[in-house]
């Protein structure tokens, strides 16, 4: 039982202290939870580096915006052309997740799709794919700025205006959906406001209108009279009700609360989710410097935090991708098999979004994760024509470690790159006797002719592992 004292000096503790240790596993880790998989390289890369400039000057680099997936993200679409619209939905997609796969800013892709997951949409309810590619652009803008500017930015974002119905509130009619959610779910969370609230929201949220890609404010439609909002009078419009709520602190700990579940472990820890509220109102919503504290702090890199994380789908398949260095992948079927985990992507099951940890892995999803990963394993020779296609090409990658000679020491340099949990000795005991498939370890060589089908053996025996579904 802890004294008194005891107590006190936990809570004086300072969580946000930055790790002592920069190494191969400090290194790991970060990549594991700002990549969608990462390789030797990425490792050695981050290396070469201190910890403050691999954080603050590489993952939070400011870059710029990538291409667009084609012209048709500038052209207002014809309602009435269904196969316009699902070409462009898949054209998108598939640039999705040749970002998420090839961008060499990893970390800003996660926060595009922390922030998707955050203020949610659906694209098959707003069905212009050219508004939701704005949104995500509006998204990846953002990714490392002000949260109170964001925010005020998707209040009028033409995609959210149609996803919760904007464009129908009016002074007459006011739609209280958007107001709401804004409350309950984008910004400072339930028990911090009241009915009262969401309704004076409401009114001032009223009139916003748009026409193509213009964004207007209908004045016949605007509440122009006084609102009374979280103990506040005046005659607010939409930017004034987010300063406001900005300015109550709670706001600040439901959004690290939300930043530390999706980065750092699905059980928030309340004492480090406050300090680092804190970090965010000290520097007015900047997510920059939130993150950066996040990454460096000795408590995300504690044993806890480690390995800690169920890989979602698009982790989980990407990742994969990443990590074997596989080459022009069929973004249609990754797409496909994301959907069949229960994450299709821009399809977030309701504007809660995905819960994600323990609700990745079930009876029927964790099936469908061991088809994938021997999908990816089995299919590099085609079997008619004998032609590379989409797969792991295991010689090539087991021979860029340097014991790709040495049996044991292969096994271990192996699962450490590709697992964040600790394995156990018996199952690396087990994976090499996989790989050796009766053969003694004096006699291992990637060069024997049966080294390919035992390699294959040993990679989907490592991605059916518990410990592979974890980061």
């Amino acid at each position: 039982m802890k004294s008194k004292a005891g107590i006190d000096i936990m809570k004086n503790l300072n969580l946000l202290n930055k790790i002592q240790t920069w190494d191969e596993s400090a290194a790991r880790h970060i990549l594991s939870r700002t990549h969608y998989g990462f390789t030797k390289s990425d490792v050695e890369f981050a290396l070469t580096m201190s910890l403050d400039d691999y954080v603050d000057n590489h993952l939070l680099k400011d870059s710029p915006l990538p291409n667009p997936p084609g012209n048709w993200v500038n052209t207002i679409p014809d309602e009435n052309n269904e196969d316009a619209f699902e070409e462009r939905i898949i054209e998108f997609i598939n640039w999705l997740f040749n970002l998420l796969t090839y961008s060499q800013d990893q970390f800003r892709e996660k926060m595009v799709q922390f922030l998707h997951n955050h203020f949610v949409s659906k694209f098959e309810e707003v069905e212009w794919p050219s508004l939701m590619y704005r949104q995500n652009q509006l998204f990846r803008n953002y990714a490392f700025g002000n949260f109170i500017e964001l925010t005020k930015q998707v209040n009028i974002d033409p995609a959210m205006l149609v996803f919760l119905n904007g464009e129908e509130n009016s002074k007459e009619h006011p739609n209280e959906n958007y107001a709401r959610e804004l409350l309950e779910l984008f910004t400072i969370g339930i028990g911090n406001y009241t009915e009262k609230d969401v309704k004076e929201a409401a009114r001032a949220l009223t009139g916003w209108r748009f026409e193509g890609f213009d964004v207007f404010l209908e004045d016949e439609d605007y509440d122009d009279g006084q609102k009374t909002f979280m103990g506040e009078t005046g005659n607010f419009g939409h930017t004034d009700i987010v300063d406001i709520i900005f300015k109550n602190n709670e706001t600040a700990k439901f959004l690290c609360r939300k930043l530390y579940s999706y980065f750092v472990h699905y059980e928030p820890n309340e004492q480090f989710v406050s300090q680092l509220a804190q970090v965010m109102v000290d520097n007015n919503y900047d997510l920059k410097p939130v993150l950066s504290v996040m990454l460096k702090s000795e408590y995300f890199h504690s044993v806890d935090i480690r390995g800690a994380k169920i890989k979602s789908p698009i982790e989980f398949a990407v990742g994969s991708l990443r990590q074997f260095n596989i080459e022009e992948p069929d973004f249609e079927y990754v797409s496909e098999v994301c959907g069949f985990l229960k994450q299709r992507i821009l399809d977030p099951p309701n504007v809660s979004g995905w819960q994600g940890q323990r609700n990745w892995i079930s009876t029927s999803t964790l099936p469908h994760r061991n088809i994938y990963s021997d999908d990816i394993i089995y299919t590099y020779l085609d079997e008619e024509d004998d032609e590379i296609t989409y797969g792991i090409n295991v010689l090539e990658y087991t021979r860029t470690y340097d014991s790709s000679e040495n049996a044991v020491q292969l096994i271990e340099d192996v699962t450490q790159n590709l697992i964040q949990f600790p394995l156990s000795q018996s199952k690396k005991d087990l994976l090499l006797k996989i790989m050796l498939d009766g053969s003694a370890e004096y006699d291992w060589s990637t060069y024997d002719p049966q080294a390919e089908s035992r390699l294959r053996k040993l990679y989907q025996a490592i991605m059916r592992l518990p410990e592979y579904q974890l980061s």
